[in-house]
């Protein structure tokens, strides 16, 4: 079975995170919840979520690690050096890191995944990581990095993935059950 990691902190945007795990999990992939900043990790709307694990209990292989948006989601997985050390580790073994939102500017750039790749992420999350030219994309597949720009493409990431994780045949029949285009 497919593995994938969440990396929750507290101040994360709630649907960048729920919506690509409920794809993923129609899809039959594993999921794993981490708090980076405590076992319960409060949302940027004041939802709280209990992790299944904590950053200090990683260990293992995943086939993806995801980082959702939200503020001060982002800049609380930014701020914790584990989380750059995991996808550092996860990206130079060609393994899938995905972020949303303002992730990819605050964390994917500075902990050095953007490099040589095309992403997008959210509109005036830019500056967060200058120099770089983001994309307006809603959804960036660059090898095995893949970015969204906001929660509003939340689903179309989560079957991004699936497509990797699978093909596209799979993430077709899960877009088909959510949108119900049979």
């Amino acid at each position: 079975m497919k593995k994938a990691l969440f990396l929750l902190a507290d101040g994360f945007e709630e649907v960048e995170a729920i919506t690509p795990m409920d794809a993923l999990s129609r899809a039959g992939v594993e999921i794993i919840k981490c708090g980076v900043t405590g076992k319960n990790v409060t949302s940027s709307h004041k939802v709280t979520v209990v992790t299944d694990i904590t950053i200090s209990d990683v260990s293992g292989d995943y086939d993806l690690i995801c980082l959702p948006g939200g503020l001060p989601g982002s800049y609380n997985l930014k701020n914790n050096e584990k989380v750059c050390e995991l996808i550092k580790k996860q990206n130079e073994e060609g393994k899938i890191v995905a972020a949303i939102c303002a992730s990819p500017a605050v964390v994917l750039g500075p902990c050095g995944l953007l490099d040589g790749k095309s992403a997008t992420c959210y509109p005036g999350c830019e500056d967060e990581y200058p120099g770089f030219e983001f994309s307006s994309e809603g959804v960036v597949v660059d090898g095995n990095i893949v970015t969204g720009k906001s929660a509003g493409w939340a689903w179309e990431m989560g079957f991004a993935l699936i497509s990797l994780l699978f093909d596209e045949d799979k993430s077709a029949e899960v877009m088909n059950s959510v949108y119900f285009r049979i």
